[in-house]
């Protein structure tokens, strides 16, 4: 497994610390699912599932209002 050495600002570092410790995990942990999250070329686990799962009130589009006049270009 590769190992990186990288720097960040210290308030970046603590706001990682935060975040880290809030989903149990060590820093290098969280930051290596991040990683991951960021640069997979795959699909999330049951992506294609949620296709037509839709169970609340039908969407509908809201009114879209008058188109406006656009001066020519002429």
């Amino acid at each position: 497994m590769a190992q990186l050495h990288f720097y960040i600002p210290d308030k970046v570092a603590e706001k990682v610390k935060a975040k880290a410790d809030h989903a149990h995990l060590s820093v290098s942990k969280y930051i290596s699912t991040l990683v991951k999250k960021e640069v997979s070329e795959e699909w999330p686990e049951n992506y294609f599932e949620l296709f037509g799962k839709w169970e609340g009130d039908p969407l509908r589009r809201a009114d879209q209002g008058d188109l406006e006049e656009r001066a020519s270009f002429d």
